[in-house]
C-alpha cells in the first residue's frame, strides 16, 4: 500500500519499487481499501526482496522488523538511507474477525501510511517536492 500511495502522490517525480519479505498473492483487502481513495493496485503482483537485488535506491522504507533487517542488509552493497516505520500487520488477525472489522484495520493502516507519506515526501505551499 505504501508504494502505491507514494506513487499516487508523487507521480513520475520519484521512482518507487515495492517488495515484501516474501512474495505472495495480491491482497484483496489492500486492493479494496486503496480503491476507495482512487488508487488501483488490482494488477500489482507482490514480489519478494530478491526481485530488487542489484537495483539502487536513495531511500529504503521498511514497515516491519523483518523487512527492516533486510533493508539494513541492503546498505552493505548500496549507499542508501533506511527508515523504519513500524506498521501494524492488518493481516494478523483472529479468524473470527468480520469482513468489516478487517476492512477497518486495513483502512487504519492505509490512512496512517497516507499521512506519514505526505508528511515525509510532500511539501505543502510550493507543490510536491522530494
Amino acid at each position: 500500500m505504501a508504494a502505491a500511495i507514494l506513487q499516487h502522490l508523487m507521480g513520475d517525480r520519484v521512482r518507487v519499487a515495492s517488495a515484501g519479505v516474501r512474495a505472495g498473492q495480491p491482497d484483496p483487502y489492500a486492493v479494496a481499501v486503496l480503491d476507495e481513495i482512487g488508487i488501483d493496485i488490482s494488477e500489482h503482483e507482490p514480489v519478494g526482496l530478491d526481485s530488487i537485488e542489484g537495483e539502487v535506491f536513495d531511500l529504503v522504507v521498511t514497515l516491519s522488523p523483518e523487512a527492516h533487517h533486510h533493508g539494513v542488509e541492503l546498505t552493505r552493497v548500496m549507499p542508501a538511507d533506511v527508515e523504519y516505520w513500524p506498521t501494524p500487520d492488518a493481516t494478523a488477525v483472529a479468524e473470527d474477525v468480520s469482513r468489516e472489522e478487517l476492512l477497518a484495520r486495513y483502512r487504519g493502516v492505509r490512512d496512517t501510511l497516507f499521512r506519514r507519506i505526505k508528511q515525509r515526501f510532500v511539501k505543502t505551499g510550493g507543490g510536491p517536492s522530494v
